[in-house]
Formats: C-alpha cells, structure tokens, sequence
C-alpha cells in the first residue's frame, strides 16, 4: 500500500479539543457500501441507522497512567502491567534517567530501548489522564475520557468510538462486550518506508466464552471502534479467546466477523486509518475523510464518528 494514501489535509481548527458538551451529541457521519448513499447524522440517531445488529464494545478502563518527574523535568507514562507490581513504560528524557532509581515514585528497573522502560510502581497508577499529545486543551472531568461502560483498568488510551455513547442510547441497542487493553503502538504513526515494514505491538484482550458465542451467532456485527475489529477478528481467526493480538489489518484484508463499524477520525499515516480503508476501500475513504473535512467535522479523539454499513 502506497503511504501516500494514508495522507490528508487537516484544518488544525478541526482537531476537537473538547468533548461535546452531552455525548451522544457528536455528529455521525454515515456511509452505506451497499448503495454509496452518505448521511448526515447525530450520534443520538444511531439506531435509527441500524438493523439488528449486535453492537459490539471494547470495555477496558484507562489507568491514569502519566507520571511527573522533577528531577530532570519530565515523565513516566505506564503503556501496560507485565507482572504485579511490574509495568512496561515509556519514561522521558531517558537519556538522562538511570536504572535503579525512583522518579517520581516509580522505580526504572531496565530500558528497553526506543525509551520503553521496564519500570516498579507502589501500588497502583495515581498519575493524570493520558491525554494524547494533539489534545492541548485541560481536561476538566477526567470521566470524559472513559467510556460509560469501561471497566476493566489496563489501557494507555481509551477506545475513542465508544466515548460517544450514553447508558440511555445503549439501553436501546442489543450490546456485548470484549476487552483489549489499548497500548500506545495502536495510534504510532506509520514512519518506515511502506506500510508492510510496520510492526504493531501486541496488546493483551480477552473475550468471555458466553460473549464470544453470542458474537459468533449474530447476524450481523457492528463493531465499535478498531480495538474491537481487532479482538473479533483475531478471535475469529485463532478461537483463542485471550492472549496478545499482533493483527495489524491492512487493505485487501478478509473481514471474518465485522459487518459494520462504527469509528472516529483518524490521524494520518496512522495503522487505525489503514485498518478503515481495508473495510471500507482506500479510495472510498479518502473521499469520506474529505467530505468530513469539507463539512466541518471534528476529527481525533474528542471528535465527531463515522458509521460505515
């Protein structure tokens, strides 16, 4: 795939800075691959565009994972717990950090290179939101980058598509749940020479036995963001329901257990709008990404969402 494709023109002004002021007040923009139309909706009119389909949610919770340090002026940021009180991390400036010693109150044990740290942590995480760099903007409640269903504490970032549902809007839709604790490797833009030379980092998921044949059996699946595209169609592939998932989905891919997606607007040269285009065609998703930027969409994590049937 040529990189080229997974570039566009942004509006710096388009980039949300905030989420919208009630959730499900985002707006959603529609594509059908049937039919080509293209809508223009409220994120609250979601079911109004669905036909039976089992929605389908990622429910891990982010750890308030971003560390200060004083002493040299920088940071800790946990990625994922590896054992007990044992955490992989990215910790900067690493150039001036030594292992074996505290900062921050976490212990540096080794570094992995790259500024990964295999790092100690007293208890469990009390740092900030982990907001993503693009985002400059204070976040005043720390809840608006949790799902209303995130439960299961383990991510360095949330699963964005889901932060636009409301417990009223999920009563009327048919939900089930999987995991996959989101690792910062998901949204690393895309830097080598072609897109088959990047490598995606595994990140843990689990799906409970009751779920996945619930999963298994529908009709049709909507899939609410890439997290969950990835634990489904890894799980479709293995009927492994737990371990690390390295599945990095790239056009022309085989979609095994996703029907439908529903997902926000994604960086550039980013492995999340690859897996996009593989579902709904590169070219088709360049002319969707221009038409949200010619309508004015918000795009990135506080942003607007696409469903694409």
């Amino acid at each position: 795939m040529d990189l080229t494709d997974l570039d566009y023109e942004l509006p710096p002004e388009l980039i949300a800075q905030h989420p919208a002021e009630r959730r499900d007040a985002s707006r959603l923009l529609v594509y059908d691959r049937a039919t080509g139309d293209l809508r223009h909706r409220v994120f609250a009119e979601l079911p109004e565009e669905l036909h039976g389909e089992l929605v389908v949610v990622n429910d891990t919770r982010v750890v308030p994972a971003r560390i200060p340090i004083d002493r040299p002026r920088g940071e800790v940021l946990l990625l994922e717990r590896v054992a007990g009180d044992e955490w992989e991390a990215l910790a900067r400036p690493t150039r001036r950090l030594k292992a074996g010693r505290s900062y921050g109150g976490v212990v540096l044990l080794e570094h992995l290179g790259e500024g990964r740290w295999r790092v100690r942590l007293d208890g469990e995480p009390h740092g900030e939101t982990p907001l993503p760099p693009y985002i400059t903007a204070p976040l005043g409640d720390a809840s608006r980058y949790q799902t209303v269903y995130a439960d299961e504490a383990g991510s360095a970032a949330a699963p964005t598509a889901g932060l636009h549902f409301t417990p009223a809007l999920l009563a009327r839709l048919e939900v089930e749940r999987v995991t996959l604790h989101v690792g910062l490797d998901t949204f690393r833009p895309v830097n080598e020479p072609t897109l088959e030379e990047h490598r995606i980092h595994g990140e843990r998921y689990e799906v409970r036995p009751e779920a996945w044949e619930r999963i298994a059996s529908a009709a049709r699946v909507l899939a609410v963001g890439t997290t969950t595209v990835r634990t489904l169609e890894t799980v479709a592939r293995t009927l492994e329901l737990r371990g690390r998932t390295e599945l990095f989905i790239t056009p022309p891919f085989e979609f095994k257990r996703v029907d439908a997606l529903l997902t926000n607007f994604h960086l550039p040269r980013s492995t999340l709008l690859a897996l996009v285009m593989a579902f709904a065609g590169v070219e088709e998703t360049r002319a969707l990404y221009a038409t949200a930027v010619e309508e004015r969409y918000r795009f990135y994590s506080f942003g607007d969402a696409m469903l694409i049937l």
